[in-house]
């Protein structure tokens, strides 16, 4: 029987698919993810549906919009609700996860979230769970959990690991643990689903000085949209010299997966899955973090890497299609050939990125559940409260052709065309000439939302017809 294809999934906290060198970032060199992209398929149009670290890795695991999986900040994902790793368990996949979790619902009020220990039974499934709830401090992490102690999937034995600090910095050390697993891991046996989920480049933006010393903040170009506002252009330059090095070392641990899974024998079984929980707007708009609309907060990156040994770079593949949160497990499960739980909410994009990764022109050959959507929606149901947060609750929608609309709770926000304005430098929304366009997609959003059962009041009723002006 052919080999399965084995998964690994390697994301950061807060990285914006606009710093990326293959994105056209000045600031930054990504050489390996460039490369990922360069070398498999690649989606520019890529959402984070919540702009949230918790809502968003909730919807990431199960596959849910986060109003059924992980609404806010701090609140504790369902233990009943399975995560991807189930699915792979039960198609006799061996499942690991390293790194931040996030999702148990611990209270940085209490104390430290590194400190705090997730449960055996809230570590989602995985058979080998190495990780932590949250930690804002790299140089300073901690790891506990579990791990198999021998071969032989879901019956071996396997030993809780006591927590202990990690040596060095945060993504260098857990890409170690990864490392290892993957050089545990025997070609042609039993099939894995592996995941890196790593805090930076999310702030305090610090690196390696290998990494950090690059960059100077005077240096540091900004984007187009950050407003001439003295200590928002310096605020934004100084984070931006550490996070650029931040993802710069994400980017060597990038590389130094590649390379194992070449020396191992496993690069031709195996795909790389690589994108990120949000953005960070980093003074575009005056703004700073996430839970914001803007492009910056909300578009990520997403990249279904090769199968086989690295190689120069050869084409970029890219793909259009709006993938948000609760896609990437439903498509993730679809490229392995699983079956995707009647409970995951998200759309199945696996037969057109297998069409795209093959070279195949026009749709996928294979039947797929509907076509993909044209339109997406974005969600913030719990305002945090934290500075430099949004601290009302929004709802939007984007289209595939370009348009994106916000409201408050009854009330139009922001109305962008971003095919004229793709920095979002026009608000449109309260501008009579485009009442009709604003009303448009308010009904579509109305009806999404209604479809999903998200009652929020979008000033719009869903069943009202949504081109009147």
């Amino acid at each position: 029987m052919a080999d399965r294809l084995n998964i690994i999934w390697i994301f950061g906290d807060q990285h914006r698919r606009h710093a990326l060198s293959i994105e056209g970032d000045p600031n930054v060199s990504t050489p390996n993810i460039d490369a990922l992209a360069q070398q498999g398929v690649y989606s520019r149009n890529a959402l984070a549906t919540v702009p949230l670290c918790c809502p968003a890795r909730g919807s990431i695991l199960t596959g849910r919009y986060a109003h059924h999986a992980v609404p806010g900040h701090e609140v504790r994902l369902n233990p009943e609700i399975p995560t991807i790793a189930a699915a792979f368990n039960d198609a006799g996949y061996d499942t690991a996860y390293f790194g931040k979790w996030h999702v148990d619902g611990f209270h940085e009020a209490d104390g430290r979230a590194a400190f705090h220990t997730v449960p055996r039974e809230r570590r989602g499934g995985f058979s080998t769970w190495l990780g932590y709830e949250n930690n804002n401090s790299q140089w300073d992490s901690y790891v506990h959990g579990h791990r198999r102690v021998a071969a032989g999937g879901g019956a071996a034995p396997e030993e809780e690991v006591p927590r202990y600090r990690l040596d060095g910095y945060e993504t260098d050390a857990l890409t170690d643990h990864l490392l290892h697993y993957l050089e545990m891991q025997a070609p042609g046996e039993q099939p894995f689903f592996a995941v890196l989920s790593v805090q930076p480049p999310h702030d305090p933006y610090l690196s390696p000085p290998l990494f950090m010393d690059r960059h100077n903040p005077a240096q540091v170009q900004l984007r187009e949209n950050v407003p001439t506002v003295k200590v928002v252009r310096e605020t934004a330059q100084r984070d931006l010299a550490g996070y650029y090095g931040m993802i710069e070392n994400l980017d060597a641990a990038v590389g130094r997966v590649r390379t194992v899974l070449d020396q191992t024998g496993l690069a031709e079984t195996t795909r790389i899955i690589f994108f990120s929980d949000h953005g960070d707007m980093h003074g575009s708009h005056g703004q700073f973090r996430k839970t914001s609309p803007w492009e910056e907060a909300v578009r990520v990156p997403f990249i279904v890497g090769p199968l086989g040994r690295y190689h120069p770079m050869r084409r970029t593949s890219e793909v259009p299609w709006l993938i948000g949160q609760p896609d990437i497990a439903p498509t993730t499960l679809g490229l392995c050939g699983i079956p995707v739980p009647a409970q995951m909410e998200g759309f199945n994009y696996a037969p057109w990125l297998d069409a795209a990764l093959s070279g195949r022109q026009g749709p996928p050959p294979i039947p797929a559940a509907g076509t993909p959507p044209s339109a997406a929606i974005l969600q913030s149901i719990i305002p945090t409260g934290h500075s430099h947060s949004v601290d009302r609750s929004w709802r939007g929608i984007v289209t595939l052709d370009g348009w994106k609309f916000v409201c408050f709770d009854g009330v139009p926000w922001l109305l962008f065309n971003l095919n004229e304005d793709p920095l979002e430098q026009m608000n449109l929304a309260h501008n009579p000439r485009y009442h009709r366009e604003r009303n448009r997609l308010a009904g579509m959003l109305a009806q999404q939302l209604a479809a999903l059962g998200d009652t929020f009041n979008t000033g719009v009723s869903p069943d009202q017809p949504s081109s009147t002006s």
